[in-house]
């Protein structure tokens, strides 16, 4: 079971109250420290690491379960002609617990307050993998004026199917009309650790699934951030730190800004990346052949949508990449990264043709 999906699979358990052995018990055996520097985020500590120079300053935001040291393999290359900067989420690595629940909405906010209490002034050109697409999306809702470009690479689309028991089901459609609950600007101490009952859930679960491995192709990041990466797998906190309760409501409420109106984004640079192929596989008794291929086809289709935010963009398709294309194709990124980085200094356009790479 994935990170993703046990998160999910708790649900209504994650109740959390002050209990500081789960913490405490990470600390006692933490070797590795931070990367970044960490900072007061209205009471938790986020990590967060800047290189390089230059203004705009890039935003790279990861993937669900994922890390800042993911972008090991783009970082560096962005630094030699911008300021850059990855961090971790509330309970992700180095970073703390952060206040319930875990919306988009919610770590947007604490990404802009952490990036301002780090003293990292905008503009912003921010760059989302995977579920990161959300929230960097979400951020530029909430902070337009501080937004001049962006990427997203691999990332999901509000309308996207899931294959949940035995059924193809767009997650937005599951919203149940709720209201999103309002950003969180304080933290209480019932939310900075994990109830026991719901830690020896997690616990267990992490024993059944095994140490945390290096799987492909994670096997490419530098052998250092490998270790550092088994290590915070290891963390109950990185369990929690992606659940969110709001995810259909909040997909469903940028399913409506997206066709509300035509190029929402109007003229920011932006540029999609995606791979080539989808690779999903059938699961006899479970996912028909013909599952997969609508699935794939609505992926291929659901990226040129995302092309379609912004009158200023570009479609960009990655040959031999999984999903995880930073790792896999990170010229392409960083490649992307530089395009918008200079489309904002020189005014320049980065619309063109759909193209394979």
């Amino acid at each position: 079971m994935s990170t993703r999906m046990f998160s999910r699979f708790l649900g209504g358990c994650i109740v959390l109250l002050q209990v500081s052995s789960a913490r405490q018990q990470a600390a006692d055996t933490l070797s590795y420290p931070p990367l970044g520097k960490l900072v007061q985020v209205d009471g938790h500590l986020m990590q967060i690491v800047c290189t390089g120079e230059g203004s705009p300053t890039v935003v790279l935001e990861a993937g669900a379960g994922a890390f800042s040291f993911d972008w090991s393999l783009v970082q560096p290359e962005v630094a030699k002609f911008a300021r850059v900067c990855s961090y971790d989420r509330a309970g992700q690595a180095w970073s703390e617990l952060g206040p319930q629940p875990r919306t988009n909405k919610q770590c947007a906010y604490e990404l802009h307050t952490l990036l301002r209490n780090a003293g990292i002034p905008g503009p912003y050109v921010l760059v989302g993998h995977s579920a990161g697409g959300y929230r960097v999306r979400i951020f530029q809702s909430l902070y337009p004026e501080e937004v001049v470009g962006m990427v997203l690479a691999e990332c999901g689309h509000e309308n996207s199917m899931f294959f949940i028991n035995g059924k193809l089901v767009r997650l937005r459609e599951l919203a149940q009309d709720r209201p999103i609950p309002d950003v969180r600007t304080s933290m209480p101490d019932s939310d900075r650790t994990i109830r026991p009952d719901v830690l020896k859930l997690i616990q267990q679960q992490m024993r059944a699934m095994g140490d945390p491995t290096i799987d492909p192709p994670y096997d490419k990041l530098p052998p250092a951030i490998q270790k550092i990466r088994l290590w915070a797998l290891s963390q109950p906190e990185h369990i929690l730190a992606d659940y969110n309760p709001y995810e259909s409501e909040e997909l469903n409420a940028l399913y409506m800004t997206h066709h509300k109106t035509e190029f929402p984004l109007g003229d920011l640079p932006l540029i999609v990346l995606h791979r080539e192929l989808g690779n999903f596989k059938p699961i006899p008794g479970m996912m028909t052949l013909d599952q997969t291929k609508k699935m794939d086809e609505e992926r291929v289709s659901n990226n040129r949508d995302l092309a379609k935010l912004s009158r200023n963009s570009q479609h960009i398709i990655a040959k031999n990449s999984t999903h995880d294309i930073h790792l896999d194709r990170p010229e392409l990124v960083i490649e992307a990264i530089r395009r918008i980085v200079e489309s904002v200094r020189h005014h320049r356009s980065v619309s063109g043709p759909e193209v394979l790479k």
